[in-house]
């Protein structure tokens, strides 16, 4: 199986087809990037940088798309954004231990695949004022912008459904604040990370061009036509054979 997935132009499918499913639910698909990058035996410098260029290619496109059907609310993503983008120029500082990294990214992976199979149930919200939805915005903010930076994803994945549990807004509302989410905290933590290490993208065109086909296409269907969840349950597929091909991984080490 790594040596399948080791083929530039295999992965590139596999990245495309990861781009299409989470940008038509507002994600940048890095927590997958990062997963299946670990898999192949990326250097462990060069994993976060490559997902987080990945990540901004998916969500430009995909912001772009969901404003553009006037999904975005300015005024329900800017505390996380406040909370999250100095601790995801800050994680992207860090240089953490490679057994670290790959626990805090299996975690993520495990996260999104519960999200998916077992929370069926969105409709319930937390009882708190205007002033407690503003401080746990800030404070999971600043969360998700650390784990962003470190580990090379947008945060978007626990974001989303924080807004829907909070009330604070609709699904599509939810995948709009997102992807903007992920954009900005994207540019937060690779601009931290380029300040001590050097990457250069070119070597990665293959990546890059197939997220920026899937990422248009599944953010305009996202933003436009369908509902996500037959797209989930892909998604979800894919995670579950990343969660265990990078365990394996992980206990191999």
């Amino acid at each position: 199986m790594d040596l399948l997935l080791s083929n530039t132009y295999i992965l590139a499918g596999l990245f495309f087809i990861i781009a299409f499913t989470y940008s038509s639910v507002g994600l940048g698909g890095g927590s997958s990037y990062t997963a299946l990058m670990s898999i192949v035996g990326f250097n462990i410098l060069a994993i976060p940088m490559v997902s987080l260029s990945l990540n901004l290619c998916v969500t430009t496109i995909g912001s772009f798309n969901f404003i553009r059907y006037k999904h975005a609310r300015f005024g329900l993503i800017l505390p996380f954004l406040v909370g999250s983008i100095p601790m995801a120029y800050f994680g992207g500082s860090l240089n953490v231990p490679k057994a670290i990294f790959y626990w805090v990214l299996l975690i993520s992976l495990i996260f999104v695949a519960a999200r998916i199979y077992l929370w069926k149930n969105t409709s319930f919200t937390l009882p708190l004022n205007k002033l407690g939805k503003l401080l746990l915005s800030l404070f999971s903010g600043g969360i998700l912008g650390l784990i962003a930076g470190i580990v090379g994803i947008g945060g978007g994945v626990y974001l989303v459904p924080l807004i829907i549990i909070l009330g604070l807004g609709s699904q599509k509302e939810a995948a709009a604040c997102g992807a903007i989410f992920i954009w900005l905290n994207s540019i937060a933590g690779l601009a931290s990370r380029l300040q001590y290490n050097s990457i250069n993208l070119l070597e990665y065109w293959p990546y890059i061009a197939a997220v920026l086909l899937g990422g248009t296409i599944g953010s305009l269907l996202g933003s436009s036509k369908f509902t996500a969840k037959t797209m989930e349950k892909i998604l979800g597929a894919v995670i579950l054979v990343a969660i265990f091909l990078l365990a394996r991984r992980i206990f191999l080490l």
